[in-house]
């Protein structure tokens, strides 16, 4: 595995919110073997503080991603980190839902595909603000692309197959509370760690349901 350039942080709050996410999914004993399989040990009943300091690095998210497909294989490791990122969206939405208005009546009453891509420009901005991400959001006539070019999911890693599975389970998790349960198609067509330039994750503007 080539290791990419140091220095890319989430704030400590949303490093907490992810990991207890991961909890939710699998279990404080689970998530304590996968962290002592990352080498990550040090997080074991000493979750980041609940704060906006940068200091939750890629190479930590990356890493409890790629022992996610050790412990469980490439498809269940997969299913735990789009599912933890299903949690993820839901959780983060409580804490800074206030703060972004997603809560607010002018938000609530958009009509629909005004409503889907506000919420979606809104992630996009809140990333590219709290994180050390670059996070794009272009749209065609019946596409919405979300494009990554410094990305936490597959930093540092190597693949036959885009790995940011995570991104996708919040993605949609966003999608289906912001449509009143719709299921859109989400799907993540290029990835950094297959030697794509940018990992590029697609949803269609039509919802499946």
């Amino acid at each position: 595995m080539t290791l990419a350039p140091r220095g890319r942080y989430f704030p400590n709050r949303l490093g907490r919110i992810m990991l207890f996410a991961f909890e939710e999914i699998m279990g404080k004993n689970g998530l304590n073997a996968i962290l002592n399989l990352a080498d990550l040990s040090s997080l074991i009943d000493n979750y980041p503080p609940d704060d906006e300091k940068r200091a939750f690095s890629f190479e930590t998210i990356s890493s409890l991603q790629s022992s996610l497909e050790q412990g469980y294989g490439p498809h269940g490791g997969h299913g735990l980190a789009f599912r933890a990122g299903r949690v993820f969206f839901s959780d983060g939405l409580r804490t800074y839902g206030p703060e972004l208005g997603l809560n607010d009546a002018a938000f609530r009453f958009q009509p629909p595909d005004l409503k889907l891509m506000s919420v979606l420009h809104t992630l996009t901005d809140f990333f590219n603000l709290h994180t050390d991400q670059v996070v794009l959001l272009k749209e065609s006539e019946h596409k919405i692309f979300w494009q990554v070019e410094q990305c936490p999911w597959c930093w540092g890693r190597q693949g036959f197959e885009p790995l940011c599975q995570f991104a996708v389970g919040m993605l949609q998790e966003a999608l289906y509370w912001v449509s009143g349960g719709k299921f859109y198609n989400v799907v993540e067509e290029t990835c950094i760690a297959q030697g794509d330039p940018a990992c590029l994750i697609v949803i269609d503007r039509v919802p499946l349901t």
